[in-house]
């Protein structure tokens, strides 16, 4: 043995590792958007202790990068998680595809009350680091049921009490979902209340805007208001325009935020870099159908006029998108009947023994909704507009996607591959955009705006939240058709120093924790 590796070793020995884990020869991509550098990182309790060139330093694990990439683990700001992280918190999903942070709540729906589920989450062994919004949809149904109207003074203040003990527990800032019941049945008014004790505590306004097609402009100047009203940087969540009439408008989208921007309103937003969207089938419907709770629905789809109303709107709906009949949305998950899931809405209604027309179309999807709705796929967004908006450099990537079972249903391929496909597709084949830019997306745009002031960057002192991969390697396999894959080249995965991914394959460890936010 040589006489340095000698003495390396007796060193270790007698005062222990000078780091839990060392990384070597590194390309590090260190989330700021600049070009790569070559250096050594050494991670210890956690935290990236330090960066250099470390040829007599010892570690208790040694990680041999091969000039591979190292960049910040991925934050991923928008994803809806509750119900599924608790029998799966792993993340299989996400850690392969690069993500080592999620922010759930999102749309205006989360856990109520956030401090026990938290601690519940604590005692579970997270693969993530999870935090959460506190969702307006949720806090509004605790308070008022799904009612059709207007909130009292009364209940908007039982409302912001919830809104602010939520803050008190860690929430990372308020959400809406606006095309959703009963959040739909709000005015300006009341996002604006509710938004101002996450704006005054620090916290961000996510909002999945009222309108994303037609009325996209109203939308952002409503989103934008509240966020300036209440003091909160805003994040307009899964940018998009869902109007296949309106394709090419999101020059106009765009611009309108640059244009905030300037005057100085803190406004960013989300993508997932994919042509569909995902949601329930109940978006099909006009909002008022849905209100007042599932008897309610139930009763209105029984009532042969009301019935024969909501139709009559569910065409016109249909028609201002710019669609003919429902081909274009494919149901992703239906526990009554798992054989039309993968199937479109036009081809369900054959399987049911109807003719193809859009009067029978609309009866099979009032059939769903009163077997307890769907979850869908939307093929809504045209290819010129994800493009536009990625190139935008203040939009973050994220999933809008959810911890998957995995083989279960048809969902969306985002769950699974949507950073691997930023990479592989936007980066490497398009090149839409650099590597280092798309990497910043990820890490620390994401990171700013959701005040996670300790990740997001390959720097001294923050957590070791790290990721190694070959950029010509990485590749997104889940499909629309096959969504059950998981992305590949991901070769390394660390969450809090805690290695989640060797060599591409899963680890038995748990890294993560919970992400709570400090009130300032």
């Amino acid at each position: 043995m040589k006489p340095l590796l000698v003495f390396l070793f007796l060193r270790a020995a007698l005062m222990g590792a000078d780091f839990d884990v060392l990384i070597r020869n590194a390309r590090v991509i260190d989330g700021t958007g600049n070009p790569w550098y070559r250096a050594d990182v050494g991670v210890k309790d956690g935290v990236i202790a330090s960066i250099g060139h470390f040829s007599e330093k010892s570690a208790d694990r040694v990680i041999d990068a091969r000039e591979r990439v190292l960049a910040p683990g991925f934050i991923d700001v928008h994803t809806h998680i509750e119900g599924d992280v608790e029998k799966m918190p792993r993340g299989d999903n996400y850690l392969l595809d690069g993500v080592t942070s999620v922010v759930t709540g999102n749309c205006g729906g989360s856990e109520l009350p956030l401090g026990p589920w938290f601690e519940k989450l604590e005692t579970l062994g997270l693969g993530l680091n999870v935090a959460s919004l506190v969702g307006h949809n949720t806090v509004r149904r605790e308070v008022m049921g799904t009612a059709n109207r207007l909130a009292t003074p009364e209940e908007i203040a039982k409302m912001r009490e919830l809104v602010e003990q939520a803050m008190r527990e860690g929430a990372a800032g308020f959400s809406t979902g606006l095309i959703y019941i009963p959040g739909t049945y709000s005015n300006s008014d009341e996002v604006v209340a509710l938004a101002r004790p996450a704006g005054r505590m620090g916290g961000v306004y996510a909002s999945h805007m009222r309108d994303e097609g037609a009325k996209v402009l109203e939308a952002i100047e409503e989103a934008v208001r509240a966020g300036g009203e209440a003091g909160a940087r805003v994040e307009l969540s899964h940018f998009k325009i869902d109007n296949q009439r309106l394709w090419g408008a999101s020059d106009k989208s765009l611009a309108l935020v640059e244009k905030y921007r300037r005057q100085g309103v803190d406004v960013v937003v989300d993508q997932y870099p994919y042509d569909r969207s995902s949601t329930n089938l109940g978006i099909t419907l006009p909002s008022w159908a849905l209100a007042d709770g599932k008897d309610a629905v139930a009763e209105r789809l029984s009532n042969p006029e009301t019935r024969k109303r909501i139709a009559v709107e569910m065409e016109q709906k249909l028609k201002d998108l710019g669609h003919a009949d429902y081909s274009y949305a494919t149901v992703a998950g239906f526990k009554p009947e798992p054989s039309y899931e993968g199937k479109t809405i036009s081809e369900v209604n054959v399987m049911k023994g109807r003719e193809k027309t859009l009067a029978n179309e609309i009866e099979t999807v009032l059939d769903l909704i009163a077997m307890g709705g769907a979850q869908m796929v939307y093929h809504s967004m045209g290819e010129e507009d994800v493009e536009r908006i990625m190139r935008y450099p203040n939009t973050a990537v994220a999933s809008d996607g959810g911890i998957r079972e995995f083989g279960a249903g048809m969902p969306h391929p985002r769950s699974y591959g949507t950073n691997a496909r930023v990479l592989a597709e936007f980066v490497r084949e398009r090149k839409v955009i650099t590597l280092e830019d798309a990497v910043r997306r990820m890490t620390s745009l994401p990171a700013r705006t959701f005040a996670f002031r300790d990740r997001g960057l390959v720097r001294e002192g923050f957590a070791a939240d790290l990721l190694i991969f070959d950029p010509r390697k990485v590749r997104d396999k889940a499909t629309f058709q096959n969504p059950h894959q998981y992305s590949e080249g991901f070769d390394w995965v660390l969450v809090n120093g805690v290695v989640m991914v060797e060599d591409g394959k899963l680890t038995e460890a748990r890294g993560g924790r919970v992400l709570r936010h400090k009130p300032e």
